[in-house]
């Protein structure tokens, strides 16, 4: 990781309704393919508990504390709260409308997004983009990692245990099943378990390494600004601010264990103001070596289970169901213009064709004019160089998406991602 220098001064009816329905078959999935493409923006204000006396620290000597962190082991409890200022989406945070998991209409057998099952974790995961959610997280080492999503009346757990990967979902009691150590080895599984934090981060380590990753010197603004304590511990508040303009990222607070140079808290805060749009932290946690009981996992009784690459259909010894997985189709043509915080995602609709409209005369069009004026008034029509479009806003996430199919997305302004458009026309 490359040295930070620090400053000194240093986010009517049934035509109506089903119109609407299509309607968020296109928005939906921008909306979630934006958080994905902009997990450099995820940090609210730090809750602290006292303002703990510690040496005093350069911003680069806390950057390198923080790259030199042996922690392999620890266990416990993390909240993360965000607010990009979307609505729920169904029951999962998502709903089925990841990338790659079918959208609506696009469900497998017996409902599952794609034939994929609940217990996916790729789709599972994204649910963290929205709400607010407790999860109890434990490490031993790069072979044995467990992460839990506790709901009310039900949890979801990711286990990975040397060659195998589990994820069990206890509300449709369906597990997911990898096991890779034949072909590809422990490294495949261990490449694959960082892939998917990166993709999908849920600890404050996850988070800051994603944050200082797509920063630099020349872009940011980086100082240590005080102490705090978390979960019981005394840490540095390191602060990182975009110097250029055009990103919606207000500032990032990761708040560092001075001890261990842990991560325990990010906090992303928009430009905008009010509240922060990601706040990620632990309320517990221990750096003991977790008991191997941990990480131990046997699907219950009657757990219908899905095996990675497995189209059989046949039935394992458990009574579960085996079922294929098929790969997500992933987001089309992606393109990366620009990078750090102004950095936007260039990509096309599937099909490479803009909103739906009601057309006019013999041309029916996609949807009926009341649906069409609905869709048209969740955004603001823009044009430009590039023609015209419709730009999508959150709270961090915008996303410009033009007449003929194409995609802008990004922590970025309006203006930003028209800029983009012109220039790439």
């Amino acid at each position: 990781m490359a040295p930070y220098e620090p400053e000194q001064d240093t986010n009517e009816a049934d035509e109506l309704s089903a119109g609407r329905r299509k309607a968020a078959r296109y928005v939906v999935p921008l909306a979630v393919a934006g958080v994905a493409a902009a997990t450099i923006g995820l940090v609210p204000a730090l809750a602290t508990s006292g303002d703990p006396d510690l040496p005093d620290i350069t911003a680069q000597e806390l950057i390198e504390k923080i790259a030199a962190s042996d922690t392999e082991q620890l266990s416990g409890t993390v909240k993360i709260s965000t607010d990009l200022g979307l609505p729920s989406f169904g029951s999962g945070m998502t709903g089925g409308f990841a990338p790659g998991a079918g959208g609506a209409g696009g469900a497998g057998e017996d409902g599952d997004a794609g034939g994929k099952g609940s217990a996916d974790p790729s789709a599972k995961l994204m649910e963290l983009a929205t709400g607010t959610h407790t999860l109890r997280v434990a490490a031993d080492g790069p072979d044995k990692q467990k992460l839990s999503v506790l709901d009310d009346a039900a949890e979801y757990s990711l286990i990975h245990n040397g060659d195998d990967v589990w994820a069990y979902d206890s509300a449709s009691n369906e597990a997911y099943h990898s096991k890779d150590a034949g072909k590809h080895g422990k490294q495949h599984d261990r490449e694959g378990a960082k892939d998917l934090g990166e993709e999908v981060p849920s600890t404050p380590k996850e988070f800051a390494e994603q944050a200082l990753k797509a920063a630099d010197k020349s872009s940011t603004s980086v100082k240590v600004d005080g102490s705090a304590q978390v979960a019981g511990r005394d840490a540095y508040r390191l602060v990182l601010k975009p110097k250029e303009s055009g990103s919606t990222v207000g500032q990032i607070t990761i708040a560092v264990d001075a001890k261990t140079g842990t991560p325990l808290k990010f906090t992303l805060s928009p430009a905008g103001g009010g509240s922060a749009v990601v706040d990620a932290g632990f309320t517990k946690v221990d750096f003991g070596k977790p008991a191997a009981s941990t990480f131990d996992f046997k699907p219950p009784k009657g757990t219908k289970v899905t095996e990675e690459g497995d189209a059989t259909g046949h039935r394992g010894k458990d009574g579960g169901d085996f079922k294929g997985m098929e790969p997500g189709d992933g987001l089309n043509g992606l393109n990366v213009i620009g990078d750090g915080w102004t950095s936007i995602a260039e990509l096309k609709t599937p099909g490479g064709r803009g909103l739906p409209t009601s057309g006019s005369g013999s041309d029916s069009g996609d949807v009926p004019p009341e649906a069409e004026k609905f869709l048209n008034s969740l955004g603001d029509q823009v044009k430009g160089d590039f023609g015209s479009g419709t730009v999508f806003k959150t709270r961090l996430i915008n996303a410009l998406v033009t007449d003929d199919g194409k995609v802008y997305v990004g922590a970025v302004t309006k203006d930003a991602l028209v800029k983009a458009a012109n220039a790439a026309h």
